[in-house]
């Protein structure tokens, strides 16, 4: 009598090997940098020196063909902005464009959100505590965020197109991981700098198989935008020397 286990088996390894196949091919390698931070002025001046905090630069990079390969992305949860002691948490939100992200109001009074500046122009008007709005950011680009009421909150939201992004930490280091071998485009932003190299000849980066380190990359001070923002009406914010919230 013939054994009819060994098709069986053929069968079951032929599925697990047609299952692992996306896996393997989803695996990318590790691309890392350096941020260095320095303040205005030309090198070799006093004013041309490093700041100790180098957190919150954003480091994408975008393709310059179509990949093969196909990341899993896991279940994420809806991102969100929260309202609480007349701050914005967290501060900065990275989401994939096409995202909605809410803003719920945890405050034991009113906010109005809005933002009026390049990226997702909206305004949620005023909503009470308890509540919550959302907004999709249908668009690529930075969304600086600010509420009617409240001058001193700030935060900001950027959408990208690509996955493949890192944020730096306080000494600047910055870690992309699962980046499909390829060429990129090399793409850097920060809320209170801007590279010292010019904008006009993108970087283009290499990824193989094997891990990447882009070396340092060297950012230069800027004022900081929210520093002196008009409410959503364009005019300056009323003073309120005995606040009501």
């Amino acid at each position: 009598m013939r054994s009819t286990q060994h098709p069986t088996v053929f069968v079951c390894l032929l599925l697990l090997l047609v299952f692992r196949v996306p896996k393997l091919q989803a695996q990318g390698v590790s691309v890392s940098a350096k941020i260095l931070m320095h303040l205005q002025g030309r090198p070799g001046d006093a004013r041309h020196k490093s700041v100790s905090n180098a957190a919150d630069v954003v480091v994408w990079l975008e393709p310059l063909q179509a990949t093969t390969a196909r990341l899993e992305n896991p279940p994420r949860q809806i991102p969100r902005l929260v309202q609480k002691g007349k701050q914005f948490s967290p501060h900065l939100l990275v989401i994939p464009t096409g995202t909605s992200v809410e803003f719920p109001n945890q405050d034991p009074f009113f906010h109005n959100v809005f933002s009026l500046f390049n990226g997702k122009r909206f305004d949620l008007g005023l909503y009470e505590s308890g509540t919550t709005r959302s907004v999709r950011f249908d668009r690529e680009g930075v969304s600086y965020i600010f509420c009617n009421i409240h001058p001193e909150m700030g935060a900001v939201v950027l959408a990208l197109k690509t996955p493949y992004y890192g944020i730096s930490t306080a000494d600047g280091a910055v870690l992309i991981r699962n980046v499909p071998p390829g060429d990129y485009r090399l793409n850097l932003w920060s809320e209170r700098a801007q590279p010292e190299v010019s904008v006009d000849a993108p970087r283009v980066v290499q990824v193989s198989t094997a891990n990447l380190n882009l070396g340092d990359l060297t950012l230069q001070r800027t004022p900081d935008p929210m520093g002196d923002h008009k409410n959503k009406f364009g005019e300056d914010y009323s003073p309120s020397p005995t606040p009501r919230y």
